[in-house]
């Protein structure tokens, strides 16, 4: 649907100023919107799964850990698919943010997947300029992430930055040049973009942010070791639907229609897509393949013939 289309459809949550600030910025910042006792409770939960991580010496299919894990000193860097891990983070991602999600693609929304990152002040936890939509690519481009900072999160916190815009120019490439997937933009085409133009989006707890699937975005290295836990819930329109490769990285819920109903035809836009990497190596966390840690799996460039 077009954003003049969507707009016609009466607003759940978001204002109609704040629909089109999106429409024309790729973003949202909504500063706490989610209730303190909801954050508490998905906390609880969370707590539970970081002392669960104690007893591992190494990530498995649903935690992933970084360097210098320990039952001391935990370093859970990713949960990997929270909506399938525990009921409550299923409730919250069909609750409020879901509206939030139909505001801004329309009345039949479907679930796409989550996962919980972390931080952990190590000087590691950089996370490179990239876009969304290579990572799952769909028929068309409505396709949206909606991250809820379950702690305050100041500039010092490394938050969200998307580049103004972005969303409306070329979908960059994430392989590098051996056809090995990398999850980042390739530095030739980051310096070709107005980084200084980044908006950050430091907010309390409840605070929730929206990128389009699009957008140019990343966030720095935090100062802190506080884990800075930021649940991510992707949601996308109806009539998107991905692409898939063998064995994909694709949750339980994964098209579970949270609004709305099913499409009976799919969307395509005219602009060409990208082929999705092939996952059968398996995922572990964009961290792990952002700095190109040697026991990441290597998805690599379906075209490309090694």
């Amino acid at each position: 649907m077009t954003p003049e289309q969507i707009l016609g459809y009466p607003s759940r949550v978001l204002s109609d100023q704040q629909r089109q600030s999106y429409f024309q910025n790729g973003y949202l910042i909504l500063e706490s919107l989610i209730p303190a006792e909801v954050i508490d409770d998905l906390n609880r939960v969370t707590d539970r799964f970081v002392q669960i991580s104690c007893g591992l010496a190494e990530s498995d299919e649903d935690i992933d850990i970084g360097p210098g894990h320990c039952a001391k000193k935990p370093v859970v860097r990713r949960l990997k698919w929270p909506d399938k891990m525990d009921e409550l983070y299923w409730q919250f991602a069909t609750d409020t943010i879901a509206d939030v999600a139909a505001d801004l693609l329309g009345p039949d929304v479907c679930f796409h997947h989550s996962k919980l990152n972390f931080k952990w002040s190590d000087g590691h936890d950089e996370v490179k300029w990239h876009q969304d939509i290579p990572f799952y690519p769909h028929t068309n481009y409505g396709v949206l992430a909606i991250g809820t900072y379950l702690s305050d999160v100041s500039l010092d916190d490394g938050p969200l930055g998307v580049i103004p815009g972005s969303h409306k120019g070329p979908i960059y490439e994430h392989f590098d040049d051996r056809g090995v997937w990398t999850g980042a933009m390739r530095d030739a085409d980051i310096n070709q973009l107005d980084t200084d133009s980044a908006v950050y989006m430091p907010g309390p707890k409840g605070s929730v942010t929206i990128h389009h699937s699009r957008a140019v975005h990343g966030s720095k290295p935090t100062h802190k070791a506080n884990g800075r836990p930021l649940l991510i819930n992707s949601y996308s329109a109806a009539d998107a639907f991905p692409y898939t490769t063998p064995k994909g990285t694709y949750t339980v819920h994964n098209r579970h229609f949270v609004r709305g109903q099913a499409a009976t035809w799919a969307h395509h836009d005219p602009e060409p897509c990208p082929i999705p990497p092939d996952w059968s190596a398996g995922y572990t966390s964009i961290y792990a393949q952002q700095a190109g840690e040697e026991d990441a799996p290597t998805p690599r460039d379906p075209g490309v013939r090694l």
